[in-house]
């Protein structure tokens, strides 16, 4: 068998770039990409150990924002724009963790998907 040896994607970084918070009810996922997209480091609550009800809360989030802040740092990032998605507990705690690392949040943007009236909700509880 022979192994196939990848070379590392190398992503370009730029002083700016955007932060994506993705906060569910169950775990919290950050990740820092540049401009066009392309991740430079990423975190969740679940990767640093957190299990079951802890991942969904504010401290979860904010350990997981400094683990993925400080890669991104290093790496030469120093502002970005924070897309903010789901209706979770750590929102506001991994935005203001990475603003004191040292990345400058500029912008915060909530895209978090709203339906236009879809799916029909589930019937009455009835106990």
């Amino acid at each position: 068998m022979a192994k196939s040896s990848s070379k590392k994607r190398k992503v370009r970084v730029d002083a700016m770039g955007q932060v994506h918070v993705h906060s569910s009810f169950n775990n919290i996922i950050i990740s820092i990409t540049n401009a066009n997209g392309q991740v430079i480091s990423w975190s969740s609550a679940g990767k640093l150990g957190f299990r079951g009800s802890k991942k969904n809360t504010p401290y979860a989030a904010q350990v997981a924002a400094e683990d993925c802040c400080k890669i991104a740092f290093e790496a030469g990032m120093r502002k970005a724009k924070a897309y903010v998605r789901g209706p979770g507990a750590g929102r506001e705690s991994a935005i203001r963790t990475i603003h004191n690392n040292g990345i400058e949040v500029i912008e915060i943007i909530d895209v978090t998907p709203m339906p236009h009236n879809g799916c029909r909700p589930p019937k009455k509880r009835r106990v």
